[in-house]
């Protein structure tokens, strides 16, 4: 019985519990119970919950760095999940035959005499369109987990519906979309349904996903009509602030928090003098919680986000200037910032992808973290507390920002 492990599993179910209590049982009443109580044992107990709270999400594993689990995905609310395990923080769920995930345990509310059926059918679709973004409208019998990936050359989304069986007999599409392309299905696993929705341009400039009633929307936004910075509604999220302070300067001791912050109303002056409407997560030294960051820019809806930090290292000799993003649909963003950046005589710390920080989590607009360069390197930290310096650096990402929009208007 050392195997089992009794601690913090499923809370006050404790039906680990009741296996061993069967066992306990068979053990007194000869080998046929036996045998039927490791049948028992064998037929895994699945608890069901809903998702819950703001922003759930999946993660791939349970994470060991400071960035926690690498994040699969966000969720809809009242998404089914099927709970198998529980490793501390988390619940592990079985989102089909053959692939699980973890999910905070906050965010699952458990449900009562849920009965799964043999199936979850999907049925046929809908494809539209409106003045901003095109839909794509799958029926289905339940709210089931659902991924999505960005790919490029051509630009295509790639929505997997966990433990979803194909009944769609015909998709609808309608002239009123105008940003997708084509629409398609495969059923690649038994219970994984895939869509892929291919879209007019070369740049991915966002989407949402998420239900109504059991109805799977994707939400693709078009290409800004007029392709200029005049048009463009930037959003602009200094790091840190509050009680948060971020890395210090080597040498000085200056806060971070305080650096990004005047580095983002300096761009924020630019991009406003260029016609651009603006929105800041922060523009005094207060306390903003990612989640409530994601939460009033996906009620901001902008064209893009720039997240401004510095960073820091144990190894004081490491300087330099970086740029992040997560999705590949977005890098290009990232990369036409970092070559402005490296104007500045800044090291290459270079280009970073499939990055786990929040703010490069959203798929609903293209966005950027600038790493501008390293407090903890006396010479990147004398640049950085320098009022010029984060003028030019502000002046930079302007350009990178311009260089971008000239790329994808091709």
């Amino acid at each position: 019985m050392g195997s089992l492990k009794f601690k913090g599993r499923f809370g006050s179910y404790g039906f680990l519990k009741i296996a061993v209590i069967v066992i306990g049982i068979a053990c007194f009443t000869g080998s046929s119970a036996q045998n039927d109580s490791i049948a028992i044992l064998k037929k895994e107990i699945v608890l069901f919950g809903k998702t819950q709270g703001q922003m759930p999400f999946l993660k791939y594993g349970p994470g060991i760095d400071r960035l926690g689990g690498a994040k699969m995905t966000y969720l809809d609310t009242s998404v089914v999940l099927q709970v198998v395990d529980s490793l501390k923080d988390d619940y592990i769920v079985r989102l089909c035959r053959n692939h699980q995930a973890f999910i905070p345990k906050e965010q699952v509310k458990f449900v009562n005499d849920f009965r799964k059926p043999d199936f979850y059918l999907t049925s046929s679709w809908n494809v539209s369109g409106d003045e901003n973004y095109d839909y794509v409208t799958i029926g289905l019998d339940e709210r089931l987990p659902y991924q999505s990936i960005q790919l490029i050359n051509p630009s295509r989304i790639v929505v997997d519906i966990y433990g979803a069986t194909c009944n769609t007999n015909w998709i609808t599409q309608l002239k009123t979309a105008k940003e997708i392309k084509n629409v398609y299905h495969e059923q690649i696993e038994d219970d994984v349904f895939r869509v892929t929705i291919e879209l007019k341009h070369i740049q991915h400039w966002g989407y949402s996903i998420k239900y109504k009633k059991n109805a799977l929307i994707v939400a693709v936004k078009h290409q800004p009509e007029h392709l200029s910075i005049r048009h463009m509604k930037i959003a602009i999220d200094a790091g840190h602030g509050g009680t948060s302070t971020g890395a210090t300067g080597a040498k000085t001791g200056i806060e971070e928090k305080l650096c990004n912050l005047q580095i983002a109303q300096k761009l924020e002056k630019l991009l406003k003098r260029s016609g651009a409407e603006v929105f800041m997560t922060r523009n005094e030294d207060i306390d903003v919680s990612m989640v409530d960051r994601s939460l009033m820019l996906r009620e901001a809806n902008p064209d893009l986000l720039i997240s401004i930090h510095n960073n820091a290292a144990s190894n004081p000799n490491v300087k330099g200037t970086s740029t992040y993003y997560r999705y590949i649909g977005f890098r290009s963003l990232s990369v036409a910032i970092l070559d402005r950046m490296l104007e500045l005589g800044l090291n290459n710390f270079g280009n970073i992808g499939s990055f786990n920080f929040s703010l490069n989590g959203p798929t609903e607009y293209p966005n950027c973290l600038v790493e501008v360069a390293f407090l903890s390197n006396e010479t990147d930290e004398k640049l950085i507390a320098d009022q010029s310096f984060q003028l030019k650096v502000a002046k930079k990402i302007r350009k990178g920002i311009n260089d971008w929009i000239r790329k994808a208007d091709k």
